[in-house]
């Protein structure tokens, strides 16, 4: 349980500081230097949830990067697309992905996939069990 709740916490604070950087660099195609990044206290549960994907990653350690990072990717959108609808129903979603082109239902962005797919090789590297 004590492991559980320190990579609830690895994954929730890798995910913040993530978005954080990910919305800084956004700035930059609106020529805003001051590069400010903007997160939301609900997602630090959202990405803490991440946690849960430990199981995963142990099971796809043999798989190649790229088919790892895929299947990562894949439930990464499935959690973004689950929490998104939740807090939407309650209209307290802080993303509205209603402009973008390869938006489905407002809440995922299928052009995000390659970020997906680099956080989620990201959390398996954080997770990683030092002990194999």
């Amino acid at each position: 349980m004590r492991t559980l709740i320190r990579n609830f916490f690895k994954c929730g604070i890798l995910g913040w500081c993530l978005e954080i950087l990910f919305t800084a660099l956004h700035s930059l195609q609106r020529r805003d230097m001051t590069l400010k990044g903007t997160t939301s206290l609900w997602m630090f549960p959202i990405y803490g949830a991440g946690c849960l994907l430990a199981p995963v990653f142990r099971l796809a350690r043999r798989l190649s990067w790229p088919v790892r990072g895929g299947i990562y990717a894949g439930l990464i959108l499935a959690g973004e697309a689950f929490f998104g609808r939740f807090l939407q129903k309650r209209n307290l979603c802080p993303w509205d992905y209603g402009k973008a082109r390869w938006n489905v239902g407002r809440i995922i962005r299928l052009d995000y996939l390659p970020c997906w797919l680099i956080t989620g090789l990201c959390m398996e590297k954080l997770l990683a069990n030092r002990h194999r």
